[in-house]
């Protein structure tokens, strides 16, 4: 049920400081008539980059144009109506960014899926959307489409555009991309205006995508977002972090995930930044060190991932580099008290700050691509703030983005105001609001448009003066500044009445290098705070062989009682920072990872708590009800590619 305006906050937080927010330009209202403006200005200038078997192929703005230009009229031949959608699921590719800005040209809408979609994800996104055209990466995904084809009658055509393995499938319902671009070749010999004509008839309040939610209390919703919402939001962020043509992108984080339409789709067209594509997942840490970017997107799981990788090898390096980070961790972290307290760093504090840059860090930072880094986000679930505190003390101001599929982003870190333990204040052009139960409602120019095909959940998340209720619990402290808690609904209250966040729990944990993932659990009716906690398995295995610790399998290692003591030793180091009653009393680490293709985690890596709560309800039972361990069937894999399913006893340990 919505809440009404009578039981509203009537305290509205807006920018920390005055920023205008001019109107959009009517000529510059969509993201092709900037593509269009991006071209003209910057013809013959490299705009994308991507590796291909090792080395960088370049596409001047000119090349993207003709692309986009013969994509685009190909698909009008084909019968692509202004209103119509399409969907695409492939890899960051320029491929991909070529297909969007083709739809849109023409009035398409495009829905982007990640491409680790199973069939029914697929079938439900495509069958939802009213999709009519899919674009479609590779045979994999080809392979998904032929699978549902049945299920999704609307769709006329599959367009791929990596063509290995597919050179035999003879079905005319498949298209090659080269193909429809010749179609849009032969189209605009006999319509020379036809392109341009079609930007020109596109408008701001115009549909661009629908961004389907991460799904994680029901199905995912298409929240449909306009091209002036993506606009305002692009602005919003470069009044703070301005983009400039010279900067580099590196586009990695998975395109159906709004924040990278949003930072770097729409900030690629409105401020001509350079866009970089990694060869593949594999090659993403080496082909990050050539790029060098100057600004990275990245989801909370991946910068965890870095400072575990940079913990790990630091531990396993020489012992004078080990001697050295261990000096200088300490000043960095001093240096960081200092600037927070508002006091001026002492000389020789200062000194030993620039000692630590020139003999560890800056070093570290070329190992890992970021030497030229001046913007840095964190989006999806919260960062701990000891990640960020270490991020920080090695040189990365990396901020923390508090947004949503709906809204895109809510509030930043303005320059010299970084606090630890929140995401900032609102953006310029944002405001907010907290209701009486604590949560976050956001009114701005980017708030989408509604749910498509369901006005019910869209009159519940939007009210009558344009507050967008978020779902997240949240509180300002005396600074303006917002702490985000968690979802209202995952808050646990505490046996004293009180309400604790579990995802501040589970970021303080995820800071060990040897813990990938947590649940914690709790609640009025259940005494203590638990917590199922998954390994970091390739850490945990390297720590295991180094302390001559044997082991065949994840499941054998991860029930091993030196893992369980390993892992109690971060247990304890976060409950020495949290109120008695939320401390973790037991744990249990779980025999394999949570996966998103059992509904375990969302497409963005977030928990799916219910699913997670109810699968492993055994678990939970025989930590409060003091049992030593549980039984559970495991799949295995073997070194040789072998599987097997085996019955394991999951110890449970108490702190």
């Amino acid at each position: 049920m919505s809440v009404t305006t009578a039981q509203k906050s009537e305290k509205i937080y807006g920018a920390k400081q005055a920023y205008e927010l001019k109107p959009l330009d009517p000529n510059l209202d969509t993201l092709p008539k900037n593509f269009l403006a991006r071209v003209r200005e910057m013809g013959s200038k490299v705009a994308q980059r991507k590796k291909r078997y090792g080395i960088w192929q370049e596409y001047t703005w000119q090349e993207v144009y003709q692309h986009v230009h013969d994509l685009a009229l190909g698909l009008a031949s084909l019968g692509l109506k202004r209103g119509e959608k399409v969907c695409i699921i492939g890899e960051n590719d320029p491929e991909f960014y070529w297909a969007e800005i083709a739809v849109w040209s023409v009035g398409g809408i495009t829905t982007a899926l990640f491409t680790d979609a199973g069939l029914q994800e697929l079938t439900y996104v495509v069958d939802n959307s009213d999709t009519v055209f899919l674009f479609a990466h590779d045979q994999e995904q080809v392979d998904k489409a032929l699978a549902i084809r049945e299920k999704v009658p609307n769709v006329r055509k599959v367009v791929y555009w990596d063509d290995k393995g597919l050179w035999n499938y003879d079905d005319e319902w498949l298209m090659a991309y080269r193909d429809v671009e010749q179609l849009g070749r032969d189209f605009a010999a006999k319509n020379p205006q036809y392109f341009e004509q079609a930007i020109a008839q596109g408008q701001g309040e115009d549909i661009a995508l629908f961004s389907y939610t991460s799904g994680t209390t029901s199905l995912p919703k298409g929240a449909m977002i306009r091209h002036r919402n993506l606009l305002y939001n692009a602005k919003n962020n470069s009044v703070l972090n301005p983009s400039y043509p010279s900067d580099n992108y590196l586009s990695f984080s998975p395109l159906a995930w709004i924040t990278e339409q949003s930072l770097g789709v729409t900030g690629h067209l409105l401020f001509g930044t350079q866009v970089n594509f990694p060869e593949n997942a594999q090659t993403v840490q080496n082909d990050l060190r050539e790029v060098a970017p100057s600004a990275l997107l990245f989801p909370s799981r991946v910068w965890e991932g870095i400072a575990s990788i940079t913990m790990v090898r630091l531990k396993d390096s020489s012992w004078i580099n080990r001697a050295l980070f261990g000096l200088f961790l300490p000043v960095a972290y001093k240096v960081i008290d200092f600037q927070d307290a508002g006091k001026a760093v002492p000389p020789q504090w200062r000194f030993l700050r620039w000692l630590a840059e020139f003999a560890v860090f800056e070093p570290l930072r070329d190992k890992i691509g970021m030497t030229r880094l001046r913007t840095a986000y964190t989006s999806g679930a919260a960062l701990s703030p000891d990640m960020l505190r270490y991020f920080r003390a090695i040189g990365l101001e990396l901020y923390n983005l508090y947004g949503s599929t709906e809204c895109q982003a809510h509030t930043f870190h303005y320059p010299g105001e970084f606090k630890l333990a929140t995401v900032g204040v609102p953006a310029p052009g944002v405001e907010i609001k907290l209701s009486d139960e604590r949560e976050i409602w956001v009114r701005s120019k980017a708030v989408f448009a509604g749910y498509y095909k369901d006005e019910k959940k869209t009159k519940e998340a939007i009210d009558e003066d344009g507050f967008f209720h978020t779902g997240d619990a949240g509180v300002f402290d005396a600074d303006g500044h917002l702490i985000y808690l968690d979802r209202v609904s995952d808050m646990i209250e505490l046996a004293n009445g009180e309400k604790f966040s579990p995802q501040y729990i589970e970021g303080r944990l995820k800071f060990s290098p040897y813990i990938q993932d947590v649940m914690a659990v709790g609640g009025w009716d259940m005494h203590y705070v638990t917590a199922i906690i998954n390994i970091d398995f390739e850490n945990v295995a390297r720590w295991a062989e180094k302390n001559r610790i044997s082991f065949t399998t994840f499941v054998d290692l991860s029930q091993k009682q030196e893992v369980a003591d390993l892992i109690r030793q971060d247990v304890e180091r976060v409950n020495q920072t949290l109120p008695e009653a939320a401390r973790v009393k037991k744990f249990v680490v779980l025999h394999k990872a949570f996966d998103a293709d059992e509904a375990e985690l969302t497409r963005t890596r977030k928990l799916r708590r219910r699913a997670l709560e109810q699968k492993y309800g055994d678990m939970l039972t025989a930590m409060y009800q003091n049992l030593a361990e549980v039984i559970v069937k495991a799949e295995v894999k073997y070194r040789d590619g072998r599987t097997g399913t085996i019955e394991t006893a999951v110890k449970v340990s108490t702190v």
